[in-house]
């Protein structure tokens, strides 16, 4: 099994005419998922790697009945892409542009209140179900199928971790990477108990990173809720406080959580190993299986 997407997702690429939008949608379908449609405002009538292009994402799920959209569209118009993709009856939108301000994140974040639809990101490289479909910009060729879910705030940190799994011949179920801004709409305790419920899953992988307490209350779900044996790996650990390192959410404030030391202890503490390089996650996700 997996979780949120598979072979049968039918997928809207929005801002498939730009440049980004056009190389991924062409990248995603060599991987073998199924691409749909389009969507851009004005450019309606227009085919793209052979996919038919539509006005609005309305359009695209009526008539090509897509259930999930990829967004590759510029900061400033971003906001206006998800808000169209929540208007509709999509299952899922996964926000792959980075640089989206916060104040325009915060309305989104108050729509996703109100709509039955998940996003995941902003920020973020995707999703792959391993030889089944991919959404975003993930780099298919690292990834086998298998047993392990992978859930992480960092997409470079998500491709060394998968292939040190793979080059072990030990495969995924789905990895999800699910941002690294201070707002986001799917997060760590969402894919884990998504992952926790998913019956082919038999353990899983949770990158952080410095910065927030996502990675504690993560833990503390774990403690509580989860039979699903769980390894770790926190990014960041040198970073002096008050400094941001990489995404705008990676930053300790010095109130005593949100530091590598603080998330790496409340992972332990509910019975998380948390490897010190992505080899040593390996090690553990062998132990644990």
């Amino acid at each position: 099994m997996s979780i949120l997407v598979d072979d049968d997702t039918r997928v809207v690429v929005q801002g498939i005419t730009g440049g980004e939008g056009k190389f991924h949608a062409e990248q995603m379908i060599d991987y073998g998922t199924n691409v749909v449609a389009g969507a851009v405002p004005g450019k309606g009538g227009q085919e793209v790697a052979g996919v038919p292009v539509y006005d609005t994402v309305h359009d695209a799920v009526d008539e090509e009945d897509a259930d999930a959209s990829v967004i590759f569209v510029p900061p400033a118009f971003a906001a206006d892409a998800i808000f169209e993709a929540l208007d509709t009856d999509l299952d899922l939108a996964v926000a792959i542009t980075e640089g989206i301000p916060t104040q325009d994140m915060a309305k989104v974040n108050k729509r996703l209140q109100e709509t039955d639809t998940r996003l995941q990101g902003p920020n973020c490289p995707g999703i792959i179900t391993p030889g089944e479909a991919k959404l975003g910009i993930l780099p298919g060729n690292i990834f086998s199928e298998g047993k392990v879910g992978l859930v992480s705030r960092s997409g470079t940190l998500t491709y060394q971790v998968v292939d040190s799994l793979t080059q072990r011949g030990i495969g995924q179920t789905t990895a999800i990477g699910i941002g690294g801004d201070p707002i986001i709409g799917t997060d760590f305790i969402d894919a884990l108990e998504l992952f926790e419920a998913d019956e082919e899953t038999e353990a899983v992988v949770m990158c952080g990173e410095i910065g927030g307490e996502d990675e504690e209350e993560a833990a503390e779900y774990i403690a509580q809720n989860m039979d699903t044996p769980v390894a770790g790996f926190i990014a960041g650990r040198t970073a002096p406080p008050g400094k941001r390192m990489g995404h705008a959410g990676a930053i300790v404030s010095g109130s005593g959580t949100g530091t590598a030391e603080s998330k790496i202890n409340a992972l332990n503490e509910a019975g998380v190993p948390v490897g010190d390089t992505p080899e040593e996650v390996a090690d553990d996700i062998e132990d644990l299986l």
